[in-house]
């Protein structure tokens, strides 16, 4: 395969390396075909959509016997979050992960499916909607026999949550979810915090005692309280639970004979900074046809 035809392909359309090889080998290497046929297979219109922000989107969870999915997948609007065929795509994509061992986007992304890849599906949906589609991230973990799922989905898939606890019910578990979905915790236990992070909130608390004329020795067990009261903000076994504020999250689970092993919660868009809307030029974008 000559290189220079797939730079000059890749020029032209903005596709992939390997969808330009595979353009080129369907048209004997003709530039004209090669460019028409990644246009049919929507591979050009979705290459032109791939620098967007796409901050918008759902989250879900799908669990079958001891294996259970978390996803999120995102779109640029609101409006084709809620639509039936993106919908269709997410229940999809998480049965392909579900029955996979993927560990890394790009693993999922090479999954099979009726489309060919997941991949492959993720580029004629851009293509069909209009939008950059993609998936953003998903968590697959497998149970012991005596451990439970716990799944709670918020505002139609803005907020997923997957919990995991040993020796209590799915009732308890999906309880522990519905609290992470509301409290928003960083992490589970206090040991997952990152050291820098701690000792950064350290240095913050111990210039806020010393300036509020507080001697070392006093300034340094104030510190120590206010860590504690830290973890319980970000950490989720220590939060007050809110069904019994008399209780942890962690003494809520004990107290049901079990073990809070896991929690994994999703919101669409966390982290992504999303772009300040135009309606103007959004509208003279969808006039041009871009």
């Amino acid at each position: 395969m000559n290189a220079s035809l797939i730079k000059e392909l890749r020029d032209i359309s903005g596709a992939g390396m390997m969808d330009c090889k595979k353009a080129l080998e369907a048209s004997d290497n003709d530039i004209k075909k090669a460019t028409e046929w990644l246009r049919e297979k929507g591979i050009a219109k979705a290459a032109k959509k791939a620098g967007r922000i796409a901050a918008e989107g759902l989250s879900t969870v799908k669990t079958e016997g001891n294996k259970a999915v978390i996803l999120e997948i995102n779109c640029e609007t609101d409006f084709v979050a809620k639509n039936e065929k993106f919908q269709k795509f997410m229940n999809d994509v998480a049965e392909t992960i579900l029955a996979s061992n993927a560990k890394t986007n790009e693993e999922a992304l090479a999954l099979t499916c009726a489309e060919g890849t997941l991949n492959d599906y993720v580029t004629s949906m851009t293509a069909t909607i209009g939008e950059k589609i993609s998936l953003r991230r998903f968590t697959l973990i497998e149970k012991a026999d005596d451990e439970n799922f716990g799944a709670y989905i918020h505002m139609g898939g803005k907020i997923s949550v997957l919990t995991l606890v040993k020796g209590a019910s799915v009732d308890v578990a999906k309880d522990v979810s519905m609290h992470a979905a509301a409290m928003r915790p960083e992490y589970v236990t206090k040991e997952q915090v990152p050291a820098d992070q701690l000792e950064n909130e350290k240095k913050v608390l111990t210039e806020q005692a010393i300036a509020e004329g507080k001697p070392a020795n006093i300034a340094e067990k104030m510190v120590m309280g206010r860590i504690n009261k830290y973890y319980k903000e970000i950490c989720l076994e220590e939060q007050d639970f809110v069904k019994d504020n008399s209780v942890t999250v962690s003494k809520y689970v004990s107290n049901n004979g079990g073990k809070l092993v896991d929690s994994i919660r999703y919101e669409v868009g966390e982290g992504i900074e999303k772009p300040q809307e135009n309606f103007a030029e959004e509208v003279a974008a969808q006039i041009n046809g871009e």
